[in-house]
């Protein structure tokens, strides 16, 4: 599959030719949800916690005598139908919400939701993107001129997800040139799954031909 490319000015650069097993994966939307909720599900961390009536402190003395009140009978005042009482089938924290997908799952579902974003035309393919020093300026300038193209005019309006920017390799200085801006975010190839994929309105490959050498790595499982 063919690519045009654009310099890191967003000027055409040539073109580039990519794995079709990479980029031209048939949709599996069902893998893909899948996939995303595993992860969502394992970064949840439980922190509502009710305690049950046996967990309440006090209440061990019984209210008032069983008979001859006039009331009705109570063994505890920390019963769930009392104020202060224990609540039932509140929010626990021991609860375990991890759902777990196998790798090979996983890869497939990385390159079926990247090939969705090819065919929908929300990749931008990088000769190259890096900065000498860190700059948020020059960051800036970068996403209004990718705003100009023809498709990604998002990148300049939508204030959160609007774009991840995949680096074949860790890069300290492009990482804190975006790390400023709330909708980007930038990755290693080795680094993205799914979710990344599904969650970015854009995809931005900086050196494609590296990027495409890292996800074969894992694709074929010989990734580091």
């Amino acid at each position: 599959m063919k690519f045009t490319t654009y310099t890191q000015d967003l000027k055409k650069g040539g073109t580039v030719e990519l794995s079709d097993d990479l980029f031209a994966v048939p949709y599996n939307p069902a893998l893909i949800k899948q996939v995303v909720l595993s992860f969502l599900s394992n970064a949840r961390t439980p922190v509502a916690h009710t305690k049950t009536r046996g967990e309440v402190r006090g209440g061990g003395k019984k209210p008032w005598k069983q008979k001859g009140t006039g009331r009705a009978r109570h063994g505890s005042s920390r019963s769930p139908i009392w104020v202060g009482g224990g609540v039932t089938h509140g929010p626990r924290n021991e609860k375990n919400y991890s759902k777990k997908v196998n790798k090979k799952m996983a890869r497939k579902a990385l390159l079926s939701a990247l090939s969705a974003k090819v065919k929908d035309g929300e990749i931008l393919m990088l000769e190259s993107l890096s900065f000498d020093t860190p700059s948020a300026k020059d960051a800036k300038r970068f996403l209004l001129a990718a705003a100009a193209l023809e498709g990604f005019e998002k990148l300049g309006v939508k204030k959160r997800n609007a774009a991840l920017v995949v680096l074949p390799n860790k890069d300290v200085n492009t990482y804190k040139s975006f790390s400023n801006f709330s909708n980007i975010f930038v990755k290693d190839a080795l680094n993205i799954n799914a979710y990344d994929a599904v969650k970015y309105k854009y995809i931005i490959v900086a050196d494609p031909k590296a990027v495409e050498e890292k996800l074969l790595e894992r694709v074929n499982g010989t990734s580091k």
